[in-house]
């Protein structure tokens, strides 16, 4: 298995920090370590000794996995070689793995002891063509790393390997390494259908933050992202002439009324407080000018940040449909797809993150965070589990550009990768405490 390093050539990284040439044509994964240009450990020398000793002698293989799944991503339930990977470096440090029965996923726990925390990474990539000039991008046409989930990977990865060599756990650390996050309603029922959840009092995850300087993990009480619903309306008509619309059913207009209809009525039918909103994503009807089209297709999201507007909101909208559409003659049929519930951390939960935060970071590490429209399956666990989500900050800070998730461009500054390694092992550690 090989991971390519900078180009000797090139002598600094994306972000302008200098950079050691290679030793050769590639770096290789082993265990003594890798070839490849080191960067700052930002929480060095704040332990426990064991920690520090680990990523002193093993940062680069963190960077060197990351830079793998980054150069070979897979989509959703097709992440074979990723997870493969994740249980050859697991067992290699003696930890007995597991794979869940569709082939995608791990789970492994660390330790003994009747009390266990939980700690989740996600997997797949996105299904976009990545554009950032790394030496190490893509190699997959149409599949790219663009949402960090090989940062996540490879955190969890160098937390688990750093928690198999400490001299004594408190209890057990399980982790999670899920699949398919990218798609609705998410790899997480898989993981937690699987039996993941079993045993574990509390679980905890991080996502890459591009507008969070790192060094530094946002984190908040509360909803942290929202409930993400899919709705697909068509519409049918006997369709006709555009000169005598009062003898069909004029489709095109009752698309219209809807797309504006809809968004108008749930605001008034939705406590604004819940931070609801619908937007619409495509339409189609129609090819002709002069021809009533006889069906059409409206696709759009529904979000909200209240798990109690969530379980009401698809009957509502069914509701709502049929009053717009009732006069005027089109038929249809309502596709409503129930996404992910809002990411909820719960108080004592992020009380014992931020702890172990500041012991990893220090107190300057700790940022507050803002409410998030997007999804995020961590939410199922939630259901389930108390637990809390952090976002880790990956900006290099000004002056460089920010580089937002979900865009081909996205850069992620790597020393975020240690900083992750040190926040997953410190909250475990305190929670278990």
């Amino acid at each position: 298995m090989t991971v390519l390093d900078s180009r000797p050539d090139v002598p600094g990284d994306p972000h302008g920090r200098m950079m050691t040439p290679m030793e050769g044509p590639e770096a290789l994964i082993s265990e003594a370590g890798v070839s490849m240009a080191p960067v700052e450990d930002l929480g060095a020398g704040r332990g426990p000794f064991w920690l520090d000793d680990w990523l002193r002698a093993n940062a680069t293989d963190v960077l060197a996995w990351r830079r793998h799944i980054h150069a070979h991503p897979e989509l959703s339930r097709h992440e074979f070689a990723t997870t493969e990977l994740v249980v050859t470096l697991l067992r290699a440090v003696g930890l007995k793995p597991w794979v869940l029965p569709g082939g995608t996923g791990v789970v492994c726990d660390i330790g003994t002891g009747d009390r266990c925390v939980a700690l989740r990474a996600d997997m797949d990539a996105l299904p976009l063509t990545e554009d950032t000039g790394l030496p190490y991008s893509s190699t997959v046409e149409g599949a790219a790393h663009m949402c960090g989930h090989d940062a996540h990977t490879a955190i969890l990865l160098g937390a688990a390997r750093a928690l198999a060599g400490a001299p004594e756990l408190p209890g057990r650390v399980r982790l999670i390494f899920q699949a398919a996050e990218e798609v609705m309603p998410g790899g997480a029922l898989d993981m937690i259908a699987a039996g993941a959840l079993e045993g574990v009092e509390r679980i905890y995850g991080l996502h890459v933050d591009p507008r969070l300087e790192v060094g530094r993990v946002g984190m908040r009480v509360g909803a942290l992202t929202s409930a993400a619903d899919l709705i697909e309306l068509r519409l049918t008509s006997p369709g006709g002439h555009t000169s005598r619309p009062h003898l069909t059913a004029d489709l095109v207009h009752a698309l219209g009324s809807v797309i504006t209809g809809l968004p108008a009525l749930l605001s008034r039918r939705v406590d604004p407080r819940s931070g609801t909103v619908l937007v619409w994503g495509a339409v189609h009807a129609g090819q002709a000018a002069n021809a009533v089209p006889q069906d059409g297709v409206l696709r759009g999201t529904l979000r909200t940040a209240d798990h109690e507007v969530w379980t009401a909101l698809e009957p509502l909208v069914a509701s709502s449909v049929e009053s717009l559409l009732a006069p005027l003659g089109v038929g249809f049929s309502l596709d409503y797809r129930r996404g992910v519930p809002p990411v909820v951390s719960d108080a004592d939960s992020t009380a014992l993150m931020r702890a172990g935060t500041e012991a990893a970071l220090g107190e300057s590490g700790v940022a507050s965070t803002e409410q998030s429209s997007g999804g995020e399956d961590f939410g199922w666990y939630l259901e389930h589990v108390q637990g809390a989500f952090a976002r880790l900050g990956v900006w290099p800070g000004p002056p460089a550009p920010q580089s937002d998730i979900h865009r081909p461009t996205f850069i992620l500054d790597e020393r975020a990768l240690l900083c992750g390694v040190r926040t997953l092992v410190h909250t475990a550690l305190t929670t278990l405490a």
